[in-house]
């Protein structure tokens, strides 16, 4: 069983370390898009451990939210993802999820306190 633990982002390069269980290799799949992201890195650390660097390409630095997900090659399995968020297009799109979460918050308030006094 692979796990993966983000470990900074720093430089235009994310990074992660990559952990395996004995006898697996350490094939990844870095995508953007549904496109391969091209100059991952994957460097031996200790044991059963690799650190994994993902240049960030400039193509996927633009208005909004550009997500990122590292797969096992062989199997598909989604070991990690990340996203980057950039633009003007970040203050519009955070008020509106504020004011969605608002607007749960109020909803779940008012249902519990329907139900205690249901239940009272």
């Amino acid at each position: 069983m692979a796990t993966f633990t983000k470990t900074r982002l720093r430089a235009g390069v994310w990074q992660g370390v990559l952990t395996l269980a004995d006898g697996e290799s350490p094939e990844i799949d870095v995508l953007h898009l549904e496109s391969p992201v091209q100059g991952v890195t994957v460097k031996p650390l200790q044991d059963s451990d690799y650190l994994v660097s993902v240049p960030i390409p400039l193509r996927a630095l633009n208005d909004g939210v550009q997500s990122f997900v590292v797969q096992a090659a062989k199997s598909g399995e989604t070991l990690a993802s990340f996203a980057i968020i950039a633009g003007s297009a970040l203050d519009e799109d955070l008020r509106a999820e504020i004011d969605l979460l608002r607007a749960e918050l109020d909803l779940l308030k008012r249902a519990f306190r329907r139900h205690c006094v249901e239940t009272a």
